[in-house]
């Protein structure tokens, strides 16, 4: 089966695309789209307690994200460089993304906040990522947080007045280079009224890559390879999950984020197994769900990974069809838009 990535394709009003969080996070837009019929409908998403019953288990992802945009110079210039910090590899040394990559070639020296913040570029490794070391004294989390800038998708242009408003309420294990941003409309309040009507919430972790944002360039979907990235399942959470599959009542996963690491950690019968370990999971349509029944998820771009995800659960035309009444009703779409129920 040939799936192309223009199947998957629409037309979004740039207008459309949220350049900033709202004031209350719990007063985004929620369209809830039925998978079985494809009716839409909408609501607000302070009465997501409306969708959810007794004896469910809501599935949260605690990453964290770092501050991980830092913008120096190139000591023998002064030119301007930014860096984007991916994946830590060792102590001081990360992998990272660099601009401009033409003039930052290893042996390049880059300084940070007036010299607080040193780094040597050692090499250069798969798809153009560079290898740094950096040296600095100090708490290299202090550091970090002094110097860095949240590292926004490029679709948003605002600055982000307060850092924490791309991070989840409930964020805990650093180690994100993205925010997993349906968690964004919750509320410590939300969550406490969520628990008191009975619904079970687990904790698993997943760091966001910036492959999340890379866009599917082979025509053919299938030939796309998916990043690589870090996840982990306590005991105490494979257990609430499995817990709530064994009772009857739906897992409903917040996030695509949430749903691959359940998918990726659950054995052929449906269980989920605690651990760690690294996920390559690509969800598009034909794939079989393991463990999610239901998804809160954002509104995402043309022809990306997550549409396929969505889609995969919910039928291409369902949600298609579902996206083009959002636009019509002006929701707000990407990471600080408005949010969607798939039940």
């Amino acid at each position: 089966m040939e799936l192309k990535k223009s199947d998957f394709y629409f037309d979004l009003p740039p207008e459309l695309i949220a350049q900033d969080p709202l004031e209350d996070r719990s007063s985004s837009r929620l369209l809830v789209l039925d998978r079985a019929s494809g009716v839409v409908s909408h609501s607000v998403f302070r009465e997501i307690t409306d969708y959810l019953q007794p004896g469910d288990c809501l599935v949260l992802n605690n990453t964290r994200v770092i501050p991980a945009r830092l913008l120096g110079v190139r000591e023998e210039t002064g030119a301007h460089a930014e860096v984007l910090l991916l994946k830590r590899r060792e102590n001081d040394v990360w992998e990272t993304l660099v601009k401009p990559g033409k003039k930052c070639r290893p042996g390049t020296r880059l300084v940070f906040g007036d010299g607080l913040l040193r780094a040597e570029i050692l090499e250069t490794v798969e798809e153009g990522n560079r290898l740094i070391r950096f040296s600095y004294e100090g708490i290299w989390e202090e550091m970090l947080d002094r110097l860095g800038e949240m590292p926004l998708p490029p679709y948003i242009t605002h600055r982000l007045q307060d850092k924490n408003r791309y991070q989840t309420v409930y964020a805990k294990y650093e180690g994100s280079a993205a925010a997993p941003t349906a968690g964004l409309h919750f509320t410590s309040e939300l969550l406490e009224r969520i628990e008191a009507g009975g619904v079970e919430t687990a904790y698993v972790t997943l760091h966001v890559g910036l492959g999340t944002f890379r866009p599917v360039k082979e025509d053919n979907i299938l030939d796309h390879h998916m990043h690589s990235e870090y996840y982990q399942v306590s005991k105490e959470a494979a257990g609430k999950i499995n817990a709530a599959k064994s009772r009857g009542g739906r897992v409903i996963c917040v996030g695509t984020t949430s749903c691959r690491t359940v998918e990726s950690a659950a054995d052929e019968n449906g269980m989920v197994q605690p651990g760690s370990g690294s996920t390559e999971i690509f969800i598009y349509p034909g794939y079989r769900f393991r463990v999610l029944d239901a998804l809160i998820t954002n509104f995402h771009l043309p022809e990306s990974t997550l549409v396929m995800l969505v889609s995969a659960l919910a039928g291409r035309e369902n949600v298609l069809r579902a996206y083009e009444e959002a636009i019509r009703e002006r929701y707000r779409f990407f990471s600080f838009g408005d949010a969607m129920l798939v039940k």
